[in-house]
């Protein structure tokens, strides 16, 4: 087997010339054949291998990536689950913003009742003056309640 034509090749490994003249040059130059007066490649033995052998490499990595293809429907199911899961994400993100104003606002409507329910110096009870608003004692029970009304949501704090 001395010489081979383009054609021959193309029929053993059950691929187009085209595809021969493809993989020639792509073979590295000290594996390409040389060419004879009429501009025609002489392949001997040594080019109809370096042929199969590149052929093979490239078919090898054409299985490979052909053996784990990804499904154009699994791809689109996947991609329909991450625009929901952004769109879950965002309205989350949204209610958390909405939570976070929502805390701040109460904080400063706190503040502010704090704020105001303060006494001033007129309010303040006097100084050695210990006793309970919501205990009688004998000096100012008279039958009758004597609690102060507490200023404010959070007056119970400020006893």
């Amino acid at each position: 087997m001395a010489n081979k034509t383009i054609s021959s090749i193309a029929k053993d490994l059950n691929i187009s010339r085209a595809r021969v003249y493809q993989i020639i040059d792509m073979l590295d130059d000290n594996e390409k054949p040389s060419k004879d007066s009429n501009d025609r490649y002489i392949i001997d033995d040594s080019v109809v291998n370096a042929i199969r052998k590149y052929y093979a490499n490239s078919n090898t990595k054409d299985k490979q990536e052909k053996t784990s293809p990804i499904d154009d429907k699994v791809l689109d199911i996947m991609r329909h689950q991450l625009d929901e899961k952004d769109r879950q994400i965002e309205k989350l993100t949204k209610l958390l913003d909405q939570q976070q104003q929502l805390n701040l606002s109460t904080n400063r409507q706190n503040e502010k009742l704090l704020d105001t329910n303060t006494p001033s110096k007129d309010d303040n009870p006097l100084q050695n003056d210990h006793r309970d608003v919501s205990e009688p004692t004998e000096g100012n029970y008279e039958g009758k309640e004597t609690k102060t009304p507490k200023k404010g949501l959070f007056g119970w704090l400020r006893r």
